[in-house]
């Protein structure tokens, strides 16, 4: 680690303890006080001037899926751009598992200097804590907000060689063969997972879940039919051009510029049939504010540059932004909407 490094990671807890002990030699040596307020002066200033050169080395951004996924896909957008304003490289580590899970955990728990970030998204910090009895992270204590990223809504895609040609077609043959459709996710407790629930409780119907650990293995079966339709963005743009899936719907209120002809959600005739996804940036709790000022402010000019956003939206995800304190606040909401979600569906990952 270097000088500056080592800084950034004792100032803060040091000065605590440096102001108590200067606090108790000036009681008893008057004198001491001018002196060691000078003192304690120069360390605040060596450990901002510290942060002020932050970065001078590699930064990882955790991303906790495999590689392929549309959260990896937008990850390297944004860190391609967003390397060039920090003035060093954004490494991209993909540490998948447990619908984002393993991933999200390991960051809640890296040293908080800001040299590991996490590319977050709704499964590990509003679905999965409030599926789960037990977390080994708390959201909004582990976590120090930089920037919401992206939202991502997603499409119902089923296979070319199947004969359904409408979202409403999916719905009538499930009725009719309950049991026999399948849809795939990419973990137990994401948020493609969590989508097909929201269908199987809105149209009351019956058809199976098939878990997979990431979009890599998922996409074989569905193009092949083996499993007949998933939630997900619209990163199968290329299978779709293919002609090997069809997408027969998207989850949101409004039309995709992308596939301008895909219905949305009420236009299919199920308008509560809103899910999406969103990606958001953060960093360690206890990271320095001078560190997550610097990160969000050359975030923000990142994800505002035109290429970027048009890169982005080819992926299906619609720019954001935002300041810290603007994603705490949808951090908290989200958790609250995803309680609600659990509670009324009894769902639980334990």
């Amino acid at each position: 680690m270097s000088k500056a490094s080592d800084s950034i990671a004792v100032t803060d807890k040091a000065r605590i303890e440096v102001n108590q002990r200067a606090r108790g030699l000036a009681r008893g040596f008057p004198w001491l006080r001018g002196l060691l307020g000078m003192l304690l002066v120069a360390f605040g200033m060596a450990g901002a001037a510290a942060q002020g050169n932050f970065p001078d080395k590699p930064i990882r951004l955790v991303v906790p899926f495999p590689g392929g996924e549309s959260i990896d896909a937008v990850a390297r957008v944004v860190a391609e751009r967003w390397s060039v304003r920090l003035g060093q490289n954004i490494v991209i580590d993909n540490r998948p598992g447990a619908g984002g899970l393993i991933g999200t955990e390991y960051v809640s728990r890296a040293e908080p200097d800001g040299y590991t970030l996490l590319m977050g998204n709704v499964g590990g910090l509003a679905i999965i804590p409030n599926l789960k009895s037990k977390m080994n992270y708390d959201v909004m204590k582990d976590f120090a907000p930089i920037s919401q990223v992206a939202n991502v809504p997603f499409f119902m895609f089923v296979s070319a060689k199947l004969p359904m040609k409408s979202a409403k077609e999916v719905v009538d043959y499930a009725k009719k063969h309950p049991g026999e459709l399948n849809f795939a996710s990419t973990g137990v407790g994401s948020g493609v997972h969590l989508a097909g629930e929201l269908f199987k409780y809105l149209e009351k119907v019956d058809i199976v879940h098939v878990p997979y650990k990431g979009v890599g293995q998922a996409l074989p079966a569905i193009v092949e039919g083996n499993v007949q339709l998933v939630f997900y963005p619209i990163t199968f743009l290329p299978q779709v051009k293919d002609g090997k899936l069809r997408p027969l719907m998207i989850t949101a209120p409004e039309r995709s510029k992308v596939l301008p002809d895909v219905p949305t959600a009420a236009e299919a005739g199920m308008p509560d049939m809103l899910a999406s996804s969103w990606h958001a940036i953060l960093a360690p709790a206890g990271t320095p504010p001078a560190v997550i000022k610097k990160l969000h402010e050359t975030l923000a000019a990142t994800i505002a540059e035109p290429g970027v956003r048009e890169r982005m939206g080819q992926l299906g995800a619609d720019p954001v932004g935002g300041t810290p304190e603007q994603l705490s606040r949808f951090l908290k909401s989200e958790l609250a909407k995803w309680k609600t979600a659990a509670e009324a569906s009894g769902f639980k990952l334990d």
